[in-house]
């Protein structure tokens, strides 16, 4: 029975990936970015949580750690010929997950501190910063305060009115805060490898989520497109140094997203099964992996001679 509700969260993340992308396709782009996100964030710690269990259900099965856990009868749980090979891949997937987890920590860290910096040394008037480079780039830059950056060849890239299109939509990242979107689903994508490609949904959410605050703000949604549109072709040929939570609208599908901008403004479909399957993906895997936790601590219980069967 363990072995059963702990195995259920690690299987329930492969259903995510498709349900992400039809929550795009159903949902607005706002709510699909923070249901999704939400999502992968309970998924990601339930897996964590269900494979350290593993661990420690294993470890109790040998002699040592029973004796430093007190264990006074044997540990009834599923057969060793199927836990300690559970345990043992356990700890593998939890060491190449954290190992993967501080390299990509430490590679984002560097480079937003280099992005604040570049930053730093161009002119600010209020929340925008430009600077002078030959990469054509924009993004939306968090931090304190939140910086909207536009290099001088972007800005040569675009007539007036798209500039101000190309503003708006980085400045409804910073106002949306889609940077923790992204930095959780960085994480997420450590912990569990079929979240892996939910973060590029997740990406691809905020961006949409942007152009449709842009086209609002400049009242023309032809003109956002064609500004998305012009920034991604002039950006294509540079490689952009910005980690990979700062926000920048040539990121993501872009020919998905200009086809978005055309079409006619529409409502958005009915997405309350979608929104549902969500819900009950993620509330499935927290009750599993809560009730795998209370019956592995009551089993640990029963084995040191606290409770009775």
């Amino acid at each position: 029975m363990t072995a059963l509700l702990l195995l259920l969260p690690l299987l329930l993340p492969f259903a995510l990936p498709p349900l992400a992308r039809r929550a795009l396709d159903r949902l607005s782009p706002a709510a699909a970015l923070w249901s999704v996100t939400g999502c992968a964030v309970l998924l990601a710690g339930c897996s964590a949580l269900a494979l350290s269990l593993f661990v420690l259900l294993g470890l109790l099965k040998l002699p040592l750690f029973a004796a430093l856990g007190e264990l006074v009868h044997p540990l009834r749980t599923a057969p060793d010929a199927l836990l300690l090979p559970a345990a043992a891949a356990s700890v593998g997937a939890l060491a190449v997950g954290g190992w993967t987890l501080v390299r990509s920590v430490r590679g984002q860290a560097r480079a937003f501190r280099a992005a604040r910096a570049e930053a730093g040394r161009g002119p600010a008037a209020g929340d925008l910063c430009v600077v002078d480079s030959a990469r054509p780039d924009a993004y939306a830059l968090p931090g304190r305060p939140h910086r909207v950056v536009v290099t001088t060849a972007m800005l040569r890239s675009l007539d007036g009115p798209e500039r101000e299109a190309l503003l708006a939509h980085e400045r409804a990242h910073n106002a949306g805060g889609h940077h923790y979107a992204l930095a959780a689903a960085e994480l997420a994508a450590h912990c569990h490898p079929a979240l892996r490609p939910v973060r590029d949904t997740i990406r691809l959410a905020a961006e949409r989520a942007a152009d449709e605050a842009a086209a609002a703000s400049v009242g023309d949604r032809r003109l956002t497109a064609r500004a998305i549109a012009r920034a991604a072709l002039a950006a294509q040929t540079a490689r952009s140094t910005r980690p990979g939570f700062v926000p920048g609208a040539a990121g993501g599908a872009v020919p998905q997203r200009v086809q978005a901008l055309l079409a006619a403004p529409r409502a958005p479909r009915a997405g309350r099964t979608v929104a549902t399957l969500l819900a009950a993906c993620a509330a499935l895997s927290c009750v599993a992996s809560v009730s795998g936790t209370a019956d592995v601590h009551h089993r640990v219980e029963v084995a040191q001679g606290d409770e009775t069967t």
